[in-house]
């Protein structure tokens, strides 16, 4: 009995090619563990690398990292092997509160009439430098502090270009950028202000810029997009969150008024190499919450960048108009 036969089928259609991948932003985005204060700072390095940061920026303080703590070697070499564990870089931050003072928020500053008291602020800076060269952190961030009651504006930079060179000496016998923070209400408040400092100091190496947008979109006359392509040559260090045009307040994202896809096209047309923190030191509560909210709010802000226009000179020089 002849065997049956049947029709072959037809060839299954070829699958439709997938779709081409977005190109990744070439940005690594972090999380400040001063948004993060609730957590032990081992607990608080999983959350970041289980969400997908890529950094931590890591505020010297005394629930986390203790700059002034006796065994401090020890807990340096600790975290350094636990940041390569988990695949994270770091960027050393020196905005503590109370770290050294607990009387006086960020006292005592490099600004003070005491010179013992610039002394110790200048310490935790040089301490901070060598802490960022054992973890191989790529910048060490600081400001100026507010300018004391009575002091004249020349007084006060004077101070200020005195108390930071020997932590630049530091910085460049480890090599590691220190990256100064124009911060609302201090002496260096503005892109102008570091300006003046950095002509101030002869233009030293290792002496750059940290970048808060949210100080960007506060108060400066350029545009947070049009700041980023401004400081380009000086960024070592970039921290964001949302903020309104002149309140000193870190938001959330989307809560502020700042649009955040041009900034980070700007910032990528830059090639800046560090890290882009997060900043809400005002959200420990919500630390976990906003960790994970904020990573997929930047990723997405990335991928809808537009093009960035090349880079164009200020209308300044240097986007400075300090003398």
């Amino acid at each position: 009995m002849p065997v049956p036969t049947f029709p072959s089928p037809a060839p299954a259609p070829a699958p439709a090619p997938a779709p081409a991948p977005a190109s990744p932003s070439p940005l690594r985005f972090a999380y400040g563990t001063n948004g993060l204060a609730d957590l032990r700072l081992d607990d608080a390095l999983a959350l970041l690398a289980d969400l997908g940061y890529d950094g931590v920026g890591l505020t010297l303080d005394h629930m986390h990292l203790d700059p002034l703590a006796a065994d401090l070697p020890a807990r340096v070499q600790h975290l350094a092997r636990r940041l390569n564990a988990l695949g994270l870089d770091v960027t050393i931050e020196t905005g503590a509160r109370y770290v050294l003072d607990p009387r006086r928020k960020h006292g005592p500053s490099l600004l003070d009439a005491d010179a013992d008291d610039r002394a110790r602020r200048t310490d935790l800076l040089s301490r901070a430098v060598q802490i960022a060269a054992d973890l191989g952190a790529h910048a060490v961030h600081c400001f100026s502090g507010i300018t004391p009651a009575g002091t004249s504006p020349d007084t006060a930079w004077e101070r200020l270009a005195a108390a930071l060179t020997p932590v630049l000496e530091a910085a460049a016998t480890a090599g590691v950028p220190l990256a100064i923070e124009p911060e609302p209400g201090h002496l260096l408040a503005t892109l102008a202000d570091f300006h003046r400092l950095r002509r101030t100091l002869g233009d030293p190496e290792h002496l750059g810029l940290t970048l808060d947008i949210g100080h960007c979109q506060c108060l400066e006359p350029l545009s947070p997009a049009d700041c980023v392509r401004a400081a380009a040559p000086w960024l070592r260090h970039v921290q964001i969150e949302d903020m309104r045009r002149g309140v000193h307040e870190h938001l959330p994202f989307g809560t502020g008024e700042i649009d955040f896809p041009p900034v980070l096209a700007a910032l990528a047309a830059t090639g800046y190499q560090g890290l882009t923190g997060v900043e809400l030191p005002r959200h420990s509560h919500e630390g976990p919450h906003q960790a994970e909210r904020s990573l997929p709010f930047l990723h997405q802000a990335a991928a809808q960048s537009p093009p960035a226009l090349p880079a164009t000179p200020s209308a300044t020089p240097e986007g400075s108009t300090s003398p």
